[in-house]
């Protein structure tokens, strides 16, 4: 605890309201938390291309893409995969002092992490609730995890050994089941074109 008295956070003289008028949008954090194999790297790949179009300042977080660098010391479990979400919070308040459009993309199935991402973020901080239901979710499986959960060959894996915590205060949510993929990055970008334009 004594270390901790030596850090004083320094305040630069730029502002994030002063980065964001450079770029000419404010900045934002869409964090989508579904089941794996919901849809949520792929709307957030689709979500990113569109803004990208737009002129928009924009980067996508991913699991594994954090999990090979940032995170390639944790493990699976629930301690080590809330100090991920934690410390992708972190990058992602960061980025938002940027003045950049955060879009991430994690499973973060329990409330008290998507409330620690929310405390961590801030008022830029908008849940993405991609709602898929498990058997479509299976269906899809691409990386066959779902398989290798049901024969026990992954421990505490989300929806098979370990519950996902449905959103309650979502800004926004996704019913892939019934809603095509274009139709999904309409309605996340419905909801934040308006509070990211000067």
């Amino acid at each position: 605890m004594e270390e901790k008295l030596h850090i004083i956070e320094h305040q630069f003289k730029i502002s994030r309201a002063e980065r964001e008028n450079i770029n000419g949008h404010k900045a934002i954090c869409v964090w989508f938390t579904g089941l794996s194999g919901s849809g949520k790297s792929t709307l957030a790949s689709h979500l990113e291309e569109e803004l990208f179009k737009k002129g928009y300042k924009t980067y996508v977080l991913d699991g594994d893409n954090v999990r090979n660098g940032l995170s390639k010391d944790l493990t699976f479990t629930e301690k080590d995969r809330d100090e991920n979400l934690r410390r992708i919070g972190e990058v992602a308040k960061l980025m938002c002092d940027a003045g950049i459009i955060v879009i991430a993309a994690f499973v973060s199935p329990f409330i008290h992490e998507r409330a620690m991402l929310r405390n961590i973020i801030g008022d830029l901080y908008n849940e993405v609730f991609v709602d898929t239901p498990l058997e479509i979710c299976e269906e899809r499986d691409i990386k066959g995890l779902y398989k290798k959960a049901r024969r026990g060959e992954i421990a505490n894996f989300t929806g098979i050994g370990s519950p996902y915590e449905p959103p309650l205060t979502a800004e926004i949510r996704v019913e892939t089941k019934s809603l095509s993929i274009n139709q999904s990055v309409s309605l996340v970008l419905e909801n934040i074109l308006p509070k990211i334009q000067l």
